[in-house]
């Protein structure tokens, strides 16, 4: 998200962003491990994925009125030395060397009484075959809508392998094979 105006939309509507020149936006397994007191994480276990994860977001000052919801440590790895625009920058290299925690959920509670939330993963469909990163979400959703989330999170379905590829917009060629073979490599 570009600064000025754009970026403190975001802020205001959700408590952070990508920040260019600041932000990541690499692919890495996050370990979820601890989460806060909070109804988003109703029901949610410890749980690791792979994704894209953007991480060393823009958020609030002093964080105002919002709650991480999953933070992770990136492992030493994850960007490279040489600075990128969305892959590596020189306040999150130092950040990784640092080992501070990352925040890639987060939900906030606005002024006007609207609530938001950020979520930097989403980007390998099959994650929603994962029964805790697809509660945390419905979770969220459900929170931001001013409703009650059960004490054991919002219940749904482990979606199959034939549910994730209905309604796909897979260029031609890309043939259900390709697609079956990528789902299983995920899984790994």
């Amino acid at each position: 998200t570009v600064d000025g105006a754009p970026g403190d939309g975001f802020l205001r509507w959700m408590g952070g962003y990508f920040q260019l020149g600041k932000s990541v936006n690499p692919h890495w397994v996050a370990h979820f491990e601890k989460f806060p007191d909070h109804p988003v994480a109703n029901g949610v276990q410890p749980f690791h994925i792979q994704d894209e994860w953007y991480f060393n977001m823009r958020f609030r000052d002093n964080m105002e009125g919002v709650t991480p919801i999953l933070t992770a440590v990136p492992p030493l790895d994850v960007i490279p030395e040489k600075d990128h625009h969305h892959n590596s920058t020189a306040d999150a290299r130092a950040a990784v060397k640092r080992r501070d925690p990352q925040h890639m959920m987060w939900v906030s509670e606005n002024p006007n009484g609207s609530r938001g939330f950020g979520f930097t993963g989403g980007h390998f469909h099959d994650n929603w075959q994962d029964d805790n990163f697809r509660k945390v979400v419905l979770n969220a959703i459900t929170w931001i809508s001013h409703e009650n989330i059960p004490a054991n999170g919002v219940p749904s379905a482990t979606p199959t392998n034939e549910q994730l590829l209905e309604n796909q917009d897979y260029p031609e060629d890309l043939s259900r094979i390709r697609a079956d073979r990528y789902a299983e490599y995920k899984r790994k």
